[in-house]
């Protein structure tokens, strides 16, 4: 209630999967002792980054068969592509969206080749955020969420097609099916428009002091103008730890 973390409460789905093992993580320690949990994750990351990543994990000796990497990845890449808009045309772009998916998956099919498990998370759908609606708002009449959906779908088919398609090694989850599914009304969230962080508070120093009012994390879709709030964590991580138990790895 004081507005500091709490990783107990509200946790981010990597956290959410850790702890259905009983890890935490030292970014964010859950008891005492050893936190077995190691995340390279960093704001801003795209799909060059997780090579970079990968890299680094590997250099370390981070990878083995008794690994299990949590992979998401590709909003960023999907803004990034989008700025390029209109001086670089629609279809280019999509091609170029779908060329960082085929980034994404060769990463995932490397990790595997290392001996890790791999669980992956489709990127949200970009065209459903917030930013995507001010973007429609700006620009009347020239579809500029459905591009940014067109540009989502890109990158995760070229991930999908990329990495090995065998559930021995890799078990997928859709955050941009969910996406679309709150949107929908599906989750009952109470607001699935407007982001519940107030903009002079943006992540990651959103508490539970500083939203807009009548916000709550766990009934409005979006945290931000592009990140998804707790529900998306909770349904995500929850169908990652199901995946990661139910898979022949």
């Amino acid at each position: 209630t004081d507005g500091s973390p709490d990783c107990k409460t509200l946790p981010v789905w990597i956290q959410a999967v850790a702890g259905a093992y009983g890890y935490g993580f030292a970014e964010c320690p859950v008891g005492e002792g050893p936190q077995k949990g190691v995340t390279r994750a960093a704001p801003g990351a795209g799909a060059a980054q997780l090579v970079e990543q990968v890299d680094a994990e590997a250099a370390a000796g981070g990878f083995d068969d008794v690994v299990l990497a949590l992979v998401l990845v590709g909003m960023n890449d999907v803004l990034e592509l989008y700025g390029l808009y209109p001086a670089t045309g629609a279809d280019e772009l999509k091609k170029l969206a779908e060329k960082r998916g085929v980034t994404i998956g060769d990463q995932i099919n490397r990790m595997v080749d290392l001996g890790a498990k791999v669980i992956v998370a489709t990127t949200i759908d970009v065209g459903l955020t917030p930013y995507a609606r001010a973007q429609d708002a700006k620009f009347p009449g020239e579809g500029r969420a459905k591009l940014l959906t067109d540009l989502t779908a890109a990158l995760n088919g070229g991930v999908r097609t990329t990495f090995v398609n065998d559930g021995r090694f890799v078990g997928l989850v859709y955050g941009d099916e969910y996406v679309q599914a709150a949107t929908r009304g599906v989750y009952g969230l109470k607001n699935v428009k407007d982001p519940a962080c107030l903009e002079t508070a943006p992540l990651p120093d959103c508490t539970s002091l500083t939203l807009v009012t009548g916000a709550a994390p766990q009934s409005w879709l979006w945290a931000d103008d592009y990140r998804p709030a707790y529900d998306f964590h909770l349904q995500i991580g929850s169908q990652a730890a199901t995946r990661a138990r139910n898979s022949p790895f």
